[in-house]
């Protein structure tokens, strides 16, 4: 569906050994990207792991401040009756080899650490584009909390891992908060959401 698209076609192969996203997903977070970048506010992803989806959304806009945050040391502690993953998970990366792989990023701004405790920067901002994939509930809660009152209006949110059994905590986190709101989660791709901040 993408090789009509030769910016995204160049992009890719660029950050395909940095990323478990498959490409149908990293074509719709491209995209999302795109037209998120048409509006004032800034990016931010968190869970960064290697740094492939970071680079293409910081290739895909340039001009747009995207703000990375990871421990870049693997998981935090989960809930086990709801996240599979454990503690340490996803720890063969390092926030050296992540800057190294976005050294030619300058719009990237690294946040190593637990979020929302690495927030306090970005406090005062806000957002046109957020990519959340933390895989568990307690991460991505957080980051509704801090992020969803922060986003323009037409502000685009993309989850990863919804409707994923083996990470049943990211649904239970976006059904929860939104319950009582006007957004609702748009399937974009297997196992991918978007919410459109009205």
């Amino acid at each position: 569906m993408w090789e009509n698209c030769g910016d995204f076609r160049r992009l890719y192969p660029e950050i395909r050994d940095k990323t478990l996203v498959p490409a149908d997903k990293c074509f719709m977070i491209y995209q999302f990207a795109r037209i998120a970048g048409r509006k004032e506010g800034a990016f931010a992803e968190v869970g960064v792991y290697k740094g492939g989806t970071a680079r293409l959304v910081a290739r895909a806009c340039p001009d747009k401040p995207i703000h990375l945050f990871d421990t870049f040391a693997g998981m935090p502690a989960a809930d086990g009756l709801i996240d599979f993953h454990k503690k340490g998970d996803f720890s063969d990366t390092s926030l050296a080899s992540v800057q190294s792989f976005l050294l030619d990023c300058p719009n990237a701004c690294f946040h190593p650490g637990f979020f929302p405790d690495t927030a306090a920067a970005v406090s005062e901002e806000f957002f046109s584009f957020v990519y959340v994939d933390t895989d568990i509930y307690q991460s991505v809660k957080d980051c509704l909390d801090f992020f969803y009152p922060r986003m323009v209006t037409g502000g685009i949110m993309v989850f990863d891992d919804y409707e994923w059994p083996y990470c049943q905590g990211v649904e239970k986190a976006i059904h929860n908060f939104f319950a009582d709101k006007k957004e609702i989660p748009v399937i974009t791709a297997r196992y991918q959401c978007a919410i459109f901040k009205y």
